[in-house]
């Protein structure tokens, strides 16, 4: 079985890499991809634990894009993982990201929910490769006791359009391909069906998107099927994963459940690169 969404804690995710190999071990995986958000801090360190396991990791990531506002979060796999330009971009990348949760904690504090900032800045500094994000702000607040649960949390102070939101500044979709491209690596759009913007995508083709992401929790069935046909229209390939955060995390737990068909990751590993 195949998952090509995964994440542990160097982004958002609540398992070491180790335990997530242990994980999906465990619910039968047997090729995974570690997609956490703008870093792969961790990605050497489950393949390690991987080869153990019988395991194939391939190399993976989530990279956040923005187009007119919105964050577009765009998949690359099969990237060199040395390469210069790449790295320099996701340097800048979680730049950004600890300059907006500074601000978001900035905010929280006038709204009378502080939180330990300097904590979460500590666990992320730059040397780490560690990406922050709205999932472990709202984790703080649980914990500080001014939220019920990170829903509370996203719904009350963090979501798009709360007091404590900060917009994302970042290279828009299309700029995010060509990086990828550029590395030796092939990009999906993921999630589409929690976004409500398939207009963007036939653009994205052109663009160089070789992927759309049908199988995750968040579609239904007839989610899988539109952007199965959407896919063959345009030429593309189809991943799918199952996102998985890790226990706690507040999301579905779909390890296991929600994977790729072998043959679509066939089809998808056997697609030129575009360098």
């Amino acid at each position: 079985m195949i998952d090509l969404h995964l994440h542990t804690l160097a982004s958002d995710g609540r398992s070491t890499p180790a335990e997530l190999v242990a994980l999906a071990a465990a619910a039968g995986l047997t090729t995974i991809a570690v997609t956490d958000h703008d870093t792969i801090a961790a990605v050497a360190a489950a393949r390690a634990a991987a080869g153990a396991a019988g395991l194939r990791v391939v190399t993976g990531i989530e990279i956040t894009a923005v187009q007119d506002g919105q964050d577009i979060h765009i998949l690359g796999y099969f990237f060199d993982e040395g390469d210069a330009d790449l790295a320099a971009f996701l340097t800048a990348q979680r730049a950004d990201r600890r300059r907006r949760v500074v601000e978001m904690v900035n905010r929280l504090a006038e709204l009378g929910a502080p939180v330990a900032g300097d904590a979460l800045m500590d666990d992320a500094g730059a040397a780490s490769g560690r990406a922050l994000g709205r999932p472990l702000i709202a984790k703080a607040l649980v914990e500080a006791g001014h939220a019920r649960d990170i829903s509370d949390a996203f719904d009350r102070f963090l979501g798009h359009g709360r007091p404590a939101f900060v917009a994302r500044r970042g290279a828009t979709p299309a700029d995010v391909i060509g990086i990828l491209g550029r590395a030796g690596g092939l990009a999906s759009f993921a999630h589409p069906g929690k976004l409500g913007l398939d207009a963007l995508i036939p653009g994205l083709a052109q663009a160089g998107l070789a992927a759309i992401e049908a199988f995750h929790p968040d579609h239904a069935g007839k989610d899988v099927d539109r952007y199965q046909r959407l896919a063959r229209d345009l030429g593309l390939a189809v991943t799918g994963g199952s996102d998985f955060h890790g226990p706690g995390s507040g999301r579905p737990d779909a390890l296991g459940a929600v994977v790729l068909p072998p043959d679509a990751f066939e089809a998808f590993e056997a697609r030129p690169r575009v360098t």
